[in-house]
């Protein structure tokens, strides 16, 4: 496909219905379990993505003013490689499992663990990563044997409308679909009965979304955003600091869910901290972020009023940046320090390019306000020495946290995503992009000639309970003060070790180094031999 952007428009709500049917029937038909038809779909939906790069770069810069780079890294690279990776490991994913921590009585069942796929998912995309947070999802779908529809943001329609044309032409027709529109035909999309819907937005959207699905108990997944903290302590290096959290909320205009929404800065640092923005904000941006070709622009005039507004009204002082210029929807990269944890750059997520920096006197204070503004947020981001950072881990509960770095986590497309609390529901990517979409079934086997032992669970049971404690009881490790017994056998059995598997490790290591010394002490013996010869 050439740069040439399909026109956008509306699916027709009358239609929808006649869609969800064919797809449901392709699915109850068996059609997307084939491991072998999944990944013919994995590889066509791959070039197509190849086929349309031309028209996605042009998407993303009339929808984002996204550069190259960016939308090559974040869209469209991300999701090629997601599909190679993908069909490498489908066929180890898909397998059955033997099912783990079987009592030895149980273990003639022959229990596994099935990967069955749901049946028919809703995907709704966002507009900030409009074509990976749509076809990313889509492709753990299809992986997982389901049909799907994807309905991306009609905030980026030029996206949109290459999706569109994407899944039209390369996938199969009767199995997946791509749904166009706003509010009406969402509205419309959750009046029909799905086995999933997956869904990538702000947190208000996804109430109504939760509570739709609850009445038929449809099972979602929720990807959010969040006050995300980030937290330079004085043990920090402040120039590393300074950098990489500048890259990690100016990239795409800070349209980025899983960036900081402000930063906690030891006092003792600060003025070194914000020098060291000043000399990267030069670095990146040379000639100004309105000039650089990399520096994008936001989604459109509403986010541009909303941003806007936040800036005006906020009782910080502006230390680096602040113009604005609304017929480009250009937002200047501004960093606001603010004196203030009820500020409304603090409490309320920006998702824009603005950095406030509140000043704290110690890591205690930083973690308490972390907590209070947000005590579940999308990531979290410590800065400092490793003692320092594991202390912010354990203290501030976050979806995912990048120590030392802005996100990082959020960049390794193989790695668990997701939220936690208000911050989301659920997680994708890599494996478990197919897990998410599966169905983890537990199956047993019994054999016929297994009914004589089988017999103690028929009634009468009278005579029967002592039989069937005595098969199935486990010993108390443990008094009534709730601390473990120490028994003597087990541990000189497990060289120490306290379990089962731990002692064997240490008689393997045990029998490892002395074959390793018996083999050393045996080429010395030949050396002092041949010498003596």
């Amino acid at each position: 496909m050439s740069a040439q952007v399909p026109e956008y428009n509306l699916t027709p709500i009358e239609t929808f219905q006649d869609i969800v049917h064919e797809i449901r029937s392709s699915f109850n038909k068996q059609k997307t379990k084939p491991l072998e038809f999944r990944l013919v779909q994995l590889r066509k939906l791959y070039w197509g993505l190849k086929d349309s790069e031309a028209a996605i770069y042009e998407a993303c810069k009339r929808d984002l003013g996204k550069s190259t780079f960016e939308t090559y890294t974040s869209e469209i690279g991300w999701c090629e490689n997601d599909i190679l990776f993908v069909c490498k490991n489908l066929q180890k994913w898909a397998k059955d499992e033997t099912a783990p921590d079987i009592p030895l009585t149980n273990k003639v069942l022959r229990p596994k663990i099935r990967k069955d796929p749901l049946g028919c998912i809703l995907v709704i995309g966002a507009y900030n990563y409009p074509i990976q947070l749509s076809i990313g999802p889509l492709i753990g779908a299809i992986a997982a044997g389901n049909t799907a529809i994807v309905k991306p943001s009609e905030n980026a329609p030029a996206c949109a409308a290459v999706m569109q044309h994407i899944v039209t032409k390369y996938l199969d027709s009767t199995c997946y679909r791509c749904i166009q529109g706003a509010i009406p035909e969402t509205t419309a999309l959750l009046d029909i009965k799905w086995d999933k819907i997956f869904y990538t937005g702000n947190a208000t959207v996804a109430k109504i979304i939760a509570r739709k699905a609850a009445e038929t108990l449809t099972p979602v997944t929720l990807e959010l955003g969040g006050r995300n903290p980030a937290i330079v302590t004085k043990n920090a290096d402040v120039r590393l600091a300074a950098r990489r959290l500048l890259w990690g909320k100016f990239m795409n205009a800070g349209q980025v869910c899983i960036s900081q929404n402000y930063i906690l800065v030891d006092k003792e640092v600060l003025p070194g901290f914000v020098q060291e923005l000043k000399v990267a904000m030069k670095e990146f941006y040379p000639d100004g972020a309105k000039a650089s070709p990399d520096y994008a622009r936001i989604i459109n005039e509403r986010q541009f009023k909303r941003i806007k507004k936040m800036i005006d009204g906020t009782g910080g002082k502006i230390l680096i940046g602040g113009t604005m210029d609304e017929g480009e929807k250009f937002i200047e990269p501004t960093v606001i320090q603010v004196d203030d944890v009820t500020d409304s750059l603090i409490v309320d997520e920006s998702f824009g390019p603005i950095i406030p920096i509140f000043p704290v006197n110690d890591l205690d204070q930083a973690i308490r306000i972390a907590n209070e503004v947000h005590d579940t947020p999308l990531g979290v981001y410590p800065f400092g020495s490793r003692k320092e950072t594991d202390k912010v881990l354990n203290q501030v509960q976050s979806g995912g946290a990048s120590v030392n770095d802005a996100y990082f986590h959020g960049c390794i497309p193989t790695l668990a995503f997701g939220g936690v609390g208000d911050s989301g529901q659920g997680a994708y990517r890599g494996k478990a992009s197919f897990d998410t979409f599966s169905h983890r079934r537990s199956v047993t086997t019994t054999p016929g000639w297994l009914e004589g032992m089988l017999n103690v669970r028929y009634p009468p049971y009278e005579g029967k309970l002592a039989k069937f404690r005595k098969m199935s009881d486990m010993s108390v490790d443990f008094d009534r003060e709730g601390k473990a017994k120490f028994n003597l056998f087990t541990y000189i059995l497990s060289l120490g070790a306290g379990s089962a598997l731990g002692g064997l490790a240490r008689y393997a290591v045990v029998l490892i180094g002395e074959s390793f010394g018996f083999a050393v002490e045996k080429h010395i013996l030949t050396v002092i031999s041949g010498n003596r010869d």
